[in-house]
């Protein structure tokens, strides 16, 4: 089978021996697969200000950068605008898909994982994965793999979301111009330090991928750090009036604000409720004391207990299949892991060199394995009405207007800033 590095389409061509079908017979078109970023598509979308080029440099840099480029597969441009025309080609108007999103700190796996639920065999050294992952190079020079949000799609129509690291130094580092202040907008027509805007960036993702995805994975590396725990229930908090994707309709244009607020009240009123993508906390690199039955039950009820009063909490979005045995499986003794009620989480185990001599528990290997399968079988909060494949990217573009322009989250900058926690 030959490999491009961008996109894969599957079609056979008609045969010249027979005459050819009535339309009304013809099979629809294969779906085309976004399979990888294209060679010379590079990491570094933010570019930050240089004081020592002249203004028009500037200028023209500025310009060139706003967008991605032609090869990249990134859907944000480095004003923080939302840019889904190059990812519309490989969706269709299929309305049987699954959205699956990720959001954690640097170096936890996060492209790991999602390369994994792609289904990607790195075995082949001239295939490029799916998720750029951390190289050598990359560790050693303190960079982050993803910016702003990458979008993949799989044959089986699972539509993977790659979000860029939260409380991430490299990414604030890029943001930061030379007085401290943000390079990018993150509040339309607001101007903030970047410290500030990096914190309101993971929020912003945050809520983003809650509005969009049918399954949300948050990703951690320390079951001690609640760092995660802490964005999450922010989340929670300030996704106020952001409308389920399918709810929209294409009638409105991005710019009639009123017409589309109108419509938000309208259908957040006759839903009742918000919708709200499925949490699943992953914790990998995780050693053997930190896989035993009773750390697990420590966990699990640390967990449920930081988010007993937040929407993510219990059962009603949706829970993995199994989920008391599958969240354990990595667990010799599942005695303490048969209670459904609380949030879902999977522990992933370090990955070693030899896994062969890990008698009580399972491998890396066999552990993303087991992942992959429940993740991609597990029952979650469908969107409230169907939707194609294209309008959904289409009204997420609007929904990420809506976060950007949220009066909560602004309120919240607000309150960051006269509360003395960050400079302006």
């Amino acid at each position: 089978m030959a490999t491009t590095s961008a996109a894969v389409t599957a079609s056979n061509p008609p045969s010249t021996s027979s005459p050819a079908p009535p339309p009304s017979s013809l099979p629809p078109p294969a779906p085309k697969i976004l399979l990888a970023k294209p060679p010379g598509a590079g990491p570094a979308a933010f570019a930050r200000d240089d004081d020592s080029t002249s203004a028009a440099a500037s200028s023209s840099a500025a310009a060139r950068s706003r967008v991605p480029s032609i090869g990249s597969l990134n859907l944000l441009s480095d004003s923080w605008d939302f840019h889904p025309d190059r990812i519309l080609p490989f969706l269709t108007e299929n309305t049987d898909f699954t959205v699956i999103g990720v959001i954690g700190p640097p170096g936890v796996g996060k492209s790991m994982i999602l390369n994994e639920l792609y289904g990607f065999d790195g075995s082949s050294p001239s295939m490029l994965p799916p998720f750029a992952t951390q190289s050598e190079e990359t560790k050693l020079m303190a960079k982050h793999c993803t910016v702003g949000i990458e979008l993949r799609v799989s044959a089986e129509r699972f539509i993977l979301v790659d979000a860029q690291p939260v409380s991430s130094p490299s990414v604030l580092v890029e943001m930061m111009r030379p007085d401290g202040s943000s390079s990018i907008p993150v509040i339309s027509g607001e101007s903030m330090s970047a410290d500030l805007a990096h914190e309101l960036m993971g929020i912003q993702l945050g809520v983003f991928l809650a509005s969009v995805c049918h399954v949300l994975l948050v990703v951690s590396d320390e079951v001690h750090d609640s760092s995660m725990w802490n964005l999450m229930s922010t989340v929670d908090l300030l996704k106020h009036a952001i409308p389920d994707p399918s709810l929209l309709t294409s009638s409105n244009s991005q710019g009639s604000n009123l017409a589309l607020e109108k419509e938000i009240k309208d259908n957040v009123w006759a839903t009742k409720e918000e919708f709200l993508a499925t949490p699943v906390f992953v914790f990998t690199k995780l050693r053997d004391q930190e896989l035993s039955p009773a750390s697990l039950s420590l966990l699990k009820k640390a967990l449920s207990h930081y988010l007993s009063s937040s929407s993510f909490s219990g059962t009603k979005h949706g829970n993995m299949t199994r989920m008391g045995n599958n969240s354990c499986a990595s667990i010799e003794s599942k005695s303490d892991c048969s209670d459904p009620v609380g949030p879902n989480l999977f522990l992933l185990p370090m990955k070693s060199l030899d896994d062969s001599q890990r008698a009580q528990y399972e491998s890396y290997v066999s552990m993303m394995g087991q992942l992959r399968d429940q993740i991609l079988s597990m029952n979650y909060r469908p969107f409230s009405k169907p939707v194609s494949e294209r309008d959904w990217l289409k009204n997420s573009a609007r929904i990420w207007e809506l976060v950007k322009k949220s009066p909560t989250i602004a309120d919240y900058s607000r309150m960051l800033q006269n509360s003395g926690l960050f400079r302006r």
